[in-house]
């Protein structure tokens, strides 16, 4: 008799503490970067430059968009995250072009290690 009640209390508590394994907070959903960054190799695999869809944007706003690409392509070709970025020598901050519709372009390398 006593099986009988105890087998479904225990299979009930079992299912309680697993579907309280999902219940952590994961963050907002749908939050992702800033803009959109497309990336192009160079003369080498290593060598990168990245486009950054966002028209009239700062350095600073489009900046986290294509560290990202540039991370995910250093991944893929060396194994490792480091970039080498091309600095403006009056700034002392990464070298910036603009595209035809105003869009930042940033370039650099993959480190090697």
């Amino acid at each position: 008799m006593t099986k009988k009640i105890l087998r479904p209390v225990m299979v009930l508590g079992v299912v309680a503490l697993v579907t309280a394994c999902g219940a952590r907070d994961q963050g907002p959903r749908g939050v992702g970067l800033p803009f959109d960054a497309r990336l192009s190799e160079g003369e080498t695999r290593r060598d990168f430059s990245v486009l950054v869809r966002a028209p009239g944007a700062t350095l600073e706003q489009a900046r986290e968009s294509a560290r990202y690409e540039a991370t995910r392509h250093c991944i893929e070709q060396t194994g490792f995250s480091d970039a080498i970025w091309a600095i403006d020598p009056a700034t002392g901050e990464w070298a910036v072009a603009r595209s035809a519709a105003g869009e930042p372009v940033v370039s650099g390398r993959c480190a090697r290690r």
